[in-house]
């Protein structure tokens, strides 16, 4: 295909606003260094995206949940089952979460403890009232 018309994206996505859409997304995704898969033939982002969905080399559902996860502002947790404790702690060690556990739960327990010594030397006292703080 030489030239790449809306004509040509339109018959595989219906909707030229979502094509508009989807085609930024994919150029978008190039220009952070995915890999195209047509050859480039000295065209700009925006051109090798409509060829691509052109000739259907990428699918507009991968692109759809691309443009998706892109306009989200925070990530999906995700739940674990009862089964899955073996799952969880390699999701840990994975994203670092019980990396610094001891390092908190030690100067957690240092700050407690000169809270206390505050307190009993009369320097303030913490109640439950934040009336009575002041």
């Amino acid at each position: 295909m030489a030239r790449v018309t809306v004509e040509d994206c339109v018959e595989k996505v219906p909707n030229r606003f979502e094509l508009v859409l989807l085609a930024s997304q994919r150029a978008k995704n190039i220009s952070a260094g995915e890999p195209i898969t047509v050859s480039r033939d000295n065209d700009k982002n925006s051109v090798v995206a409509l060829r691509e969905i052109a000739d259907e080399t990428i699918s507009p559902a991968d692109l759809d949940n691309m443009l998706i996860t892109g306009f989200q502002k925070y990530a999906p947790v995700q739940e674990y089952f009862e089964g899955d404790a073996e799952l969880k702690e390699v999701d840990a060690e994975l994203t670092g979460e019980d990396m610094y556990a001891d390092v908190v739960k030690e100067a957690t327990s240092e700050v407690f403890a000169d809270e206390t010594e505050f307190e009993e030397a009369g320097a303030f006292q913490v109640t439950d009232n934040p009336e009575e703080n002041q």
